[in-house]
């Protein structure tokens, strides 16, 4: 029989965190470049592993991304110009989910954020005000292991002092979600615009 979940981890980008794409669509444009090209290459796995497991500084992983702009923008100076514009843009936080985590915080239940990000993470929640929001923080940086690795799901659960099959994830993306159930957490995928009722219902409130 299935436990009704008594925590919550939830994601960051893509959940609590929007972008709007326009925004560096536009700078991107104007050196000459297709919109999403620096988020693809700095997604890229090789290059985004490092980063997000403490072994390399957002500074350092975004200037491996500059060095191989260079060639298609003009040079390592039009570069750097570049990245710095699209550095500017922080994105903005999803108050209807902010108000679904305070919510369950609310009603005595603990809230993990769990995400995949550089070691300056905490850094970015004090820019929003959010420092405080969470009865935890699952960054992978500090972690030194990422989502979806069973390993890091355990971490996080253990943060909140809650095992596995008592919590539940709401992350935005499939793979996330997979690997949350394969470490014996319940999961669900949140897409834009979601109310949050099945998680609210899931959580009891």
């Amino acid at each position: 029989m299935t436990q009704r979940p008594t925590a919550l981890l939830i994601d960051f980008d893509g959940v609590l965190r929007t972008f709007d794409p326009s925004t560096n669509a536009k700078i991107e444009q104007r050196y000459g470049l297709e919109p999403g090209t620096v988020l693809d290459m700095a997604l890229e796995w090789d290059r985004l592993l490092p980063a997000i497991t403490g072994r390399m500084t957002r500074a350092e992983w975004l200037a491996t991304v500059a060095a191989d702009l260079a060639p298609r923008v003009g040079g390592p100076g039009r570069a750097a110009e570049l990245m710095a514009e699209w550095e500017v843009y922080p994105g903005d936080v999803a108050t209807d989910v902010l108000a679904f985590v305070r919510d369950v915080r609310a009603a005595g239940l603990p809230v993990c954020l769990a995400t995949n990000a550089t070691i300056e993470f905490h850094d970015v929640l004090a820019s929003f005000g959010l420092t405080g929001e969470f009865d935890a923080v699952a960054l992978s940086a500090e972690l030194g292991v990422h989502k979806p690795a069973k390993e890091y799901f355990q971490a996080a659960c253990a943060l909140i002092a809650t095992p596995p099959p008592r919590c539940l994830l709401v992350d935005d993306t499939d793979r996330m979600i997979r690997g949350a159930r394969a470490a014996g957490l319940s999961a669900y995928r949140y897409t834009p615009g979601d109310d949050l009722t099945y998680p609210r219902r899931a959580l009891g409130l």
